[in-house]
C-alpha cells in the first residue's frame, strides 16, 4: 500500500508544479504537461504486461524491482534540473517512473488476493481503496506545501525516503508467494503494448492537436483506428493461444470480474473528469491558492480513513450489489450536488459538506469493487486479473480527462464566446484576478461539465444490479 499510494499521488501532484515549471526550465505549458502525460502513458501502456509477469515471476519480486526503479527514477526527477537545462530531462525521468508504477501496481492487488482467504479480503481490499481514495487528494496539497516550503523538486525527492522504506518493509513482510506461468505470449505483449500506446495515447493528447494532425501523414483519428485494430487482434489472438495467453479470456466467464472492470471504468472517469473543473472553479472563480482549493476536499480524504474498516467488514459480509450499488448512487449523486454548490457565491461549509459525502462514496466503491473483481479468481490469475483491472482503470481516467478538457471548452464557448484561451488558459493562470461579470457564466459552464461524470457513473450503477453473490458466502449461507 505504501507503493501504490505514491504512484497515485504522483499521478496528481505535478499539476500544481506547472507555473513552477515553466519558469525554471523557461518552457511553456504544452511542454509541462508533457511531464504528466509521460508518466501516465508509461504507467497505463504495460498494466497487462506487468500483471502477467507477476504471476510468471512471483508479485514480490516484480513488486521490488518495481519500487527500486520507481524510486531511482524519482531520484533523477528531482536531479533533471541540475543536470540539464532543457524540460526533456525531466520527461524521459517520468517515463521511467510510469514504468516503475506499472510493475508495482498490479502486484498490489494480486498480493491481496493470494495472502488473504476470501471471507477477509473485502477489508483488505477496503484499505487498498481507501489508499486511491485519499492519495487523489493528498498529491495536490502535498504538492502545494513542497513548492511553498522547498521548491519543485521535492515532490520527487520525497519519494525516495519513503521509496526506500516502503522496500524494506515489503521485502522483510511480504510473502514470496508461488508462481505459476512456465511460458510467456510475447505476440500478445506486441499486440497490447502498441495497440494500447496509440489508443491512449490518441485519447489523452487528441485535444492538444484539436483531434488532427501530429506530424506530416500521422493524425490522432489514425491512431485511434489503429489502436482499435491492433486491441481487436490482441482479443482474438487472446481466444486462439492454448498455453499461457497474456489475458486469459476465461476471466470475464466471472460475472463479478466482468461487472467491477465495467463499474471501475466508469469511477476513474468520474473521479478524474470531477477533478479538473472543480480545481479551476476553487482558484479562478473563488480565488484561492492550489493548497487552499485542494483542502476544501480534505473531508473527503478523512471520511475514507474512517469508514475503510467498516466498508471492508461488510465487504466480506453482504452482497456486493447492495455495496457497491449504493457507493456508485452515492458518487453520481454527489457529482451532481457539487455542481450546484460551484457558484461564486456558495458558502465553503456547503462545499464541505458535500466533500464528506464524497468521502462515503469513495468508501463504498473502490474496496467492495476490487474486492468483488478478484474474490472468485483462482490464484494463478491474481496477477492476470489485477493487471487487466487496473488497466481498464486508467483507461476509464484517460477517457474522462479528454472528454471534460473538451465539454468545459464547449460550455466556456457558448457561455463566454469571447473568453480569449478557454478554460486552457484559466488552468494556466491558476487564481486570478477574474472580473465580477464573468464569475458567473465562467463557474456555470464548469458546473455544467461536472453532469458528465455524474452520468457515467450512473452506468457504472446499473452494471452493479448485475453483481452475483460471491462463492465464500454461498458455501457459508
Amino acid at each position: 500500500m505504501v507503493g501504490f499510494f505514491m504512484i497515485l499521488v504522483d499521478s496528481t501532484i505535478v499539476a500544481v508544479g506547472t507555473p513552477a515549471l515553466m519558469a525554471a526550465f523557461d518552457t511553456d505549458v504544452t511542454a509541462v504537461l508533457w511531464v504528466t502525460s509521460a508518466y501516465l502513458l508509461a504507467y497505463a501502456v504495460p498494466l497487462l504486461i506487468t500483471g502477467r509477469l507477476g504471476d510468471r515471476l512471483g508479485p514480490k519480486r516484480v513488486y521490488l524491482a518495481g519500487l527500486t526503479l520507481f524510486t531511482l527514477a524519482s531520484l533523477w526527477c528531482g536531479l533533471s534540473g541540475e543536470l540539464s537545462d532543457s524540460i526533456g530531462m525531466l520527461v524521459v525521468a517520468r517515463v521511467f517512473q510510469g514504468l516503475g508504477a506499472s510493475l508495482m501496481t498490479p502486484q498490489t492487488m494480486a498480493v491481496i488476493t493470494r495472502t488473504f482467504p476470501p471471507e477477509r479480503r473485502g477489508s483488505a481490499m477496503a484499505l487498498w481503496g481507501a489508499a486511491a481514495g485519499v492519495a487523489t487528494l493528498v498529491g495536490p496539497i502535498l504538492g502545494g506545501v513542497l513548492l511553498d516550503s522547498l521548491g519543485w523538486e521535492w515532490m520527487f525527492f520525497i519519494n525516495v525516503p519513503v521509496g526506500i522504506i516502503g522496500w524494506l518493509l515489503a521485502w522483510r513482510l511480504v510473502p514470496r508467494l508461488e508462481t505459476h506461468s512456465h511460458s510467456f505470449d510475447w505476440v500478445g505483449v506486441a499486440l497490447s503494448a502498441v495497440g494500447l500506446f496509440c489508443g491512449v495515447f490518441a485519447i489523452q493528447e487528441g485535444h492538444a492537436y484539436d483531434w488532427g494532425q501530429i506530424t506530416g501523414v500521422i493524425s490522432v483519428p489514425l491512431l485511434l483506428v489503429v489502436g482499435a485494430v491492433l486491441l481487436g487482434l490482441f482479443v482474438w489472438w487472446q481466444s486462439r493461444i492454448r498455453r499461457e495467453p497474456l489475458v486469459p479470456l476465461g476471466l470475464f466467464r466471472d460475472r463479478n470480474f466482468s461487472v467491477s472492470n465495467v463499474a471501475i471504468s466508469t469511477v476513474g472517469f468520474a473521479i478524474t473528469a470531477m477533478m479538473f473543473p472543480f480545481m479551476i472553479y476553487a482558484q479562478a472563480v473563488r480565488g484561492l491558492s492550489p493548497t487552499r482549493a485542494a483542502l476544501l476536499l480534505a473531508p473527503q480524504a478523512v471520511m475514507s480513513i474512517v469508514l475503510a474498516p467498516i466498508a471492508g467488514k461488510l465487504t466480506d459480509r453482504m452482497h456486493p450489489r447492495l455495496l457497491a450499488g449504493f457507493g456508485l448512487l452515492t458518487l453520481a449523486a454527489v457529482t451532481f450536488a457539487l455542481s450546484r454548490v460551484m457558484t461564486p457565491g456558495s458558502s465553503t461549509w456547503s462545499i464541505l459538506l458535500v466533500a464528506l459525502v464524497l468521502g462515503v462514496a469513495n468508501s463504498f466503491v473502490w474496496g467492495p469493487l476490487a474486492t468483488s473483481a478478484n474474490r472468485n479468481l483462482p490464484p494463478h490469475l491474481a496477477g492476470a486479473g489485477a493487471g487487466v483491472y487496473n488497466t481498464t482503470r486508467q483507461i476509464g481516467a484517460v477517457l474522462g480527462s479528454a472528454a471534460i478538457a473538451v465539454l468545459m471548452e464547449a460550455r466556456i464557448a457558448a457561455l463566454l464566446p469571447g473568453m480569449p484561451g478557454g478554460a486552457s488558459s484559466m488552468a494556466e493562470s491558476g487564481a486570478v484576478a477574474m472580473p465580477e461579470a464573468v464569475k458567473e457564466p465562467f463557474a456555470q459552464a464548469l458546473a455544467e461539465s461536472m453532469l458528465l461524470p455524474a452520468a457515467v457513473v450512473l452506468l457504472g450503477f446499473a452494471a452493479a444490479l448485475f453483481f452475483e453473490r460471491p462463492r465464500h458466502q454461498q458455501t457459508s449461507g
